[in-house]
């Protein structure tokens, strides 16, 4: 599998304090079945991350690491920051991926301009990747706020932890509703600590009870991104299921 969001770079935002958490977070991946983990920091006000920093912070975990697992750069930006001129966001791209972002989704509200700076990104050649966006609370009551962002070419990535239920039902329902509806392209784990909230990426794809779907979620899509390859098609749904279980 290839986990697109985590925040494994140690002492640069509210990530691990040390490189030795970094470490932890590494191998909890590789025993969950992780092969690439991409370090997306925060860029934020809170954490006003600089490229320099993450790409310093990635080498050193990446040499601590050996061939434990294979960490690709990357930082989750907040709205605002995507205001930055073209070749500072890019420094955070995705993957080391030009053409993706990952993109931070608030926690609480919903912007009115979401759409519009997901689309203004798409005309400069750059897809925002979506972030957990089935843990704000205003999607969670309208999933359908979402359909103008992937409209505008966004991709949506879901939690591992609220695909299984460990972020509550809310989550996962929401998790399941944008997958059913085609509003959702991956399966990252936003993992923070070894043990705080858990990469979790295997047991939250085997909940899905789609075998098919969940590779494309896990290994498809973000395989994509990484290689620089056209994205795949997503599989066929499995009719009986819903919320990974048999009707």
């Amino acid at each position: 599998m290839i986990d697109l969001h985590s925040h494994v770079l140690f002492a640069i935002d509210d990530g691990p304090p040390t490189l030795e958490g970094s470490l932890a977070i590494c191998r909890a991946a590789a025993a969950d079945g992780i092969t690439v983990l991409a370090a997306t920091p925060h860029v934020r006000d809170d954490h006003p991350t600089r490229p320099e920093l993450m790409e310093e912070r990635l080498a050193a975990v990446q040499d601590a690491a050996g061939d434990l697992i294979r960490l690709v750069p990357g930082g989750e930006l907040d709205l605002a920051e995507l205001a930055r001129p073209r070749e500072e966001l890019l420094r955070f791209a995705l993957a080391g991926n030009p053409r993706y972002l990952l993109v931070e989704t608030p926690y609480y509200g919903w912007p009115l301009g979401f759409a519009d700076q997901v689309f203004r990104l798409a005309t400069s050649g750059i897809t925002a990747v979506v972030a957990h966006p089935e843990r704000n609370g205003d999607v969670q009551a309208r999933p359908e706020l979402l359909e103008p962002l992937v409209a505008a070419g966004a991709l949506v990535q879901l939690t591992a932890a609220s695909v299984d239920g460990r972020l509550g039902r809310r989550a996962r329902e929401t998790s399941h509703t944008l997958l059913e509806r085609g509003l959702a392209h991956l399966l990252a784990s936003d993992g923070h600590e070894a043990t705080i909230r858990a990469i979790g990426m295997a047991g939250a794809a085997a909940s899905l009870g789609d075998e098919a779907l969940a590779r494309w979620l896990t290994v498809g899509v973000p395989g994509a991104i990484v290689d620089g390859s056209e994205l795949p098609p997503r599989p066929p749904s499995e009719p009986r299921r819903r919320f990974g279980r048999r009707r």
